[in-house]
């Protein structure tokens, strides 16, 4: 850090962190640093654990295979009976979604958290047969785990019941805001309380972990209530079906469609496994209010004229898998055409944009026309901007400032914002995944660094995929591949088959590799007769230089080369 009006980032150590001290509090971030997802932070103090969400990311186009990819456990994995509990801030995929594996590892730790939060949490567990214990709260509460006392705090995000979690420890006070925004006018009429957060000001908070998802967007947050007005106006204009795509979790969203859908005499189907479960429990709960008669399922939308319909789906985010990205395709039971009216419904998640975009021109092909953020005010975020942050740094007015949630540059942008409302600049950390932080007397510093890696989940294999096999596949999809096998007579150094060269995504006819043949096969018997001890593995690396040279300056092609030599 240099001064108020700008914000250098530290250099993070990347050494071991020292034996913590009997009364220090070490925060150690294991996601959602630098990503836009998959939250985990671990606080410990006099030898007990206290963890803060544990969420998903999901992955980009640099990843293809992989289904979803976890924080990494490593820095606990072997002292999970240390962890008093895991507190969930609110129920959405990327802070709650990464827990049954956690549970895996022991699946008897405390889940904490809203009645909304462990509603949710508690349907995707039974998915995976796992049982959890479950502590509910509510804003004001006051409980304690070990070492750890905290108070909930409530705040306004893109779901209901979520939490703010104060930590008090001998250590020192931390104020975790989780997601959170200060939505003046929010649909279900719960607020950012920023009075207990003034109440918490005064007992003296020593490090704030706050939100940054939108630190780098001036001003303030839409309210959610404008929104519902263009939803009405926009259903109005339609003349056949409207299938609205959003996060299956944004009950807020979900509520403003079905009450559009009302206005308008259409009829409401719920489409996507995790939409009609969530929607399930938001009803049940008391969160969701569906008029009667208004949902009908998607098996009997067939029976229902097109403009007396209106489908709520999941894919907002360009899933291959969800229901929007296979109607675009059209592989799926509902087909899209000329006259359907499609609303994207959400923001764009950083890295999903060609997803999306694909999705879009695949729907606008079959004749639809596609709504979406750029076009009109059909989503709002989540989250706090500059604006509503630095209301926040003055009323909370912490000594020491570490943000969190958000890429590099949100995390950059907030602890500007930070500098800017009086946080000494040498006060504000800017950290990464697996940083080390010690808290104690007020002061907060960074220690240390721990490994702390993606864990790719491809299908039933969690944790097996490396960062390499992940290049492989991406140079099989760009590049293609090629496969060469040769059998010689080390006796003679003679070649006595091939070489036979089978390609895939290389060129479009295998002729093409007789120009090569016969250079492969002098190299391998030059090798043989000039080095008879040469290993077959050196004889492949010498098959793979040549024909990958040759490729190179013939094809301009890099691709995959699996070269194999027999002995005979």
């Amino acid at each position: 850090m240099t001064d108020s009006s700008s914000v250098v980032t530290d250099t993070v150590l990347h050494n071991l962190p020292p034996k913590l001290k009997p009364g220090t509090l070490r925060i150690v971030p294991l996601g959602g640093l630098g990503e836009i997802g998959r939250n985990m932070a671990v606080f410990e103090i006099d030898g007990k654990l206290l963890i803060v969400d544990c969420g998903l990311l999901f992955p980009e186009e640099h990843q293809p295979g992989v289904d979803v990819i976890l924080p990494d456990f490593s820095y606990i994995k072997d002292r999970l009976d240390d962890v008093v509990g895991v507190v969930l801030t609110h129920g959405h995929e990327d802070h709650i979604g990464a827990v049954p594996y956690l549970l895996r590892l022991r699946n008897d730790i405390p889940l904490i958290g809203s009645r909304l939060t462990l509603a949710l949490i508690s349907a995707k567990l039974e998915e995976h047969r796992i049982k959890p214990v479950l502590r509910q709260v509510a804003e004001g509460d006051v409980e304690t785990f070990g070492p750890f006392e905290t108070e909930y705090v409530a705040v306004n995000h893109s779901i209901p019941d979520a939490l703010a979690v104060f930590i008090r420890t001998d250590g020192g006070s931390v104020l975790h805001t989780g997601d959170f925004k200060m939505d003046q006018l929010p649909l279900d009429g719960r607020i950012t309380d920023l009075r207990h957060f003034a109440r918490l000001a005064d007992e003296g908070v020593d490090l704030f972990m706050t939100d940054s998802t939108n630190a780098d967007v001036p001003g303030f947050t839409t309210a959610e209530k404008e929104i519902g007005p263009v939803l009405e106006a926009l259903f109005g204009r339609a003349r056949k079906r409207i299938i609205v795509a959003s996060f299956s979790s944004h009950m807020h969203r979900v509520q403003q469609v079905i009450d559009a859908a009302e206005v308008h005499g259409r009829k409401v189907a719920f489409i996507g496994r995790s939409m009609v479960r969530n929607m399930g429990i938001a009803e049940k709960l008391g969160y969701l209010h569906i008029p009667a008669g208004i949902l009908v399922d998607m098996k009997n939308v067939d029976k229902l004229p097109d403009n007396k319909v209106v489908l709520m789906s999941t894919g907002s985010q360009g899933e291959p898998m969800a229901a929007l990205s296979r109607m675009a395709t059209g592989d799926h039971r509902i087909q899209v055409g000329p006259g359907d009216t499609v609303i994207l419904a959400s923001s764009l998640i950083p890295g999903n944009e060609n997803s999306v975009f694909r999705v879009i021109n695949g729907l606008m092909r079959l004749g639809a026309d596609v709504i979406h953020k750029g076009m009109a005010k059909i989503h709002v975020s989540g989250h706090a901007s500059a604006g509503e942050l630095l209301y926040c740094y003055n009323i909370v007015q912490p000594l020491n400032v570490m943000p969190v949630h958000g890429e590099t540059r949100h995390l950059i942008a907030n602890a500007r914002l930070a500098a800017q409302s009086g946080v000494p600049a040498e006060n504000v950390l800017l950290t990464e995944d697996g940083s080390v932080v010690d808290l104690k007397d007020g002061v907060a510093k960074l220690v240390g660094q721990v490994d702390c890696g993606f864990v790719y989940v491809d299908g039933s294999k969690v944790g097996t995929i490396t960062d390499e096999d992940l290049k492989d596949r991406v140079t099989l999809a760009e590049e293609g591949f090629i496969s060469i096998i040769s059998v010689i007579n080390r006796q003679s150094g003679k070649l006595i088959s091939g070489p036979e060269i089978h390609a895939r995504g290389v060129a479009e006819d295998d002729n093409v590799f007789d120009e090569i043949k016969p250079k492969i096969a002098e190299a391998l018997e030059d090798a043989v007769r000039n080095n008879p001890t040469h290993t077959t593995a050196q004889l492949q690396q010498i098959v793979r230089r040549v024909i990958g040279s040759w490729v190179s300056r013939k094809l301009r092609r890099k691709p995959m080369i699996v070269p194999v030599v027999l002995e005979a």
